[in-house]
């Protein structure tokens, strides 16, 4: 996202429970330590004085009011970079609707068209109708992604992990953001799955994904239209 890179801050725990999280150190054990708003709000400052191209919240659902607390104190101390939404799409489209206005790109996971798939892994009880709906929403919002100069300034920008054994139903989700989204949205299909904290423990995720299985994702993508595909 720009020359400067991406100013991120991860915030403890998520709401989702991924057995294969890269980060669990994080998202499930709570590493990390309690700040107060103008603390958070330093950080900010402190980001943007470092040269990033914008503030990126990391796993932010559970702590938005926190976050909306800090960002006035931010602004006041100069403040003026884009704001990014870095979930795991798993949101609620009314907490979406209260927050319209405060965040400049939305950075939603699909993580898996198949609610069976997504509870059994990540304890996501009717992911698929959440996720789309939320995704949905983000793109009212704020539209395409607008890139200028090398910089994203605002809209939807989608990532996709592929899993080994196509336990993520890739196909149907590129279909959904197609047919439901725009096919000038950005979409990053990511290769990086390994397997970590829990996964061993799932023959079906105990081995990284093969070319063939993160290349039929790649072809399908273009073979459907989506021109802003991106391989990472």
């Amino acid at each position: 996202m720009g020359r400067g890179g991406s100013g991120t801050i991860f915030f403890s725990f998520c709401n989702l429970g991924c057995i294969y999280c890269q980060n669990y150190t994080i998202s499930h054990q709570g590493e990390g330590e309690e700040v107060t708003p103008q603390v958070l709000a330093r950080m900010m400052i402190t980001l943007q004085e470092n040269g990033a191209e914008n503030i990126n919240f990391v796993t932010p659902t559970h702590v938005i009011a926190q976050i909306v607390e800090a960002l006035p104190l931010a602004i006041e101390k100069g403040l003026r970079l884009p704001l990014v939404y870095n979930c795991g799409g798993y949101e609620s489209c009314e907490v979406l609707k209260l927050i319209e206005g405060v965040f400049d790109i939305y950075m939603p996971d699909i993580k898996y068209s198949d609610n069976r798939i997504a509870l059994k892994f990540s304890n996501a009880p009717n992911y698929w109708e959440i996720v789309t709906s939320a995704v949905v929403e983000m793109h009212r919002q704020v539209g395409d992604l607008i890139i200028k100069e090398g910089r994203a300034l605002r809209g939807l920008l989608i990532r996709h992990l592929v899993l080994p054994n196509r336990l993520a139903g890739s196909f149907k989700i590129l279909d959904f953001i197609k047919k439901e989204i725009s096919s000038d949205t950005y979409v990053n299909i990511m290769a990086q799955y390994y397997p970590c904290y829990k996964a061993y423990q799932f023959e079906e995720l105990s081995r990284r994904i093969t070319e063939e299985e993160y290349s039929e994702v790649i072809e399908y993508a273009k073979r459907i239209g989506l021109r802003r595909a991106c391989r990472h």
